[in-house]
């Protein structure tokens, strides 16, 4: 549990936290600071902004904790499942793109799967040849 007054960064955010610190107290200039963390100077310019008015919490990505553009709904995902859980997963893209229009990769379906714990999907072992 993360309480309130904490902030979660990366360990690519981390460091930016202490040079950008340091710019804003004018010991590293915007150039040295750019050099240090591999940014532009406008880039630089721009993270000491936005420390001087959130502090460290300005340093975090803004789209941490909020889902991808790209990700399937649940409902739709519970419906594609509902109809072709029992397929293998190939077979059950091919016919969520033939019927319903909505092309997934086999392998998403294959991790939906797994995830619901349907794991018959191994491959079968040849037999051996004497």
């Amino acid at each position: 549990m993360v309480r309130e007054d904490w902030v979660v960064m990366s360990r690519k955010e981390l460091p930016r936290v202490h040079v950008i610190r340091q710019v804003v107290a004018k010991q590293l200039t915007q150039k040295e600071a750019d050099a240090l963390l591999g940014l532009t100077d406008r880039q630089i310019r721009r993270l000491q902004r936005r420390v001087e008015q959130e502090g460290a919490r300005g340093l975090v990505h803004r789209g941490r904790g909020k889902p991808s553009n790209h990700r399937i709904p649940e409902p739709r995902k519970a419906k594609a499942l509902q109809r072709y859980g029992d397929f293998g997963p190939t077979l059950a893209a091919e016919k969520l793109a033939e019927r319903h229009g909505l092309t997934l990769s086999a392998e998403t379906l294959r991790r939906w799967l797994w995830a619901r714990g349907i794991s018959h999907f191994t491959r079968r072992k040849r037999p051996h040849r004497a």
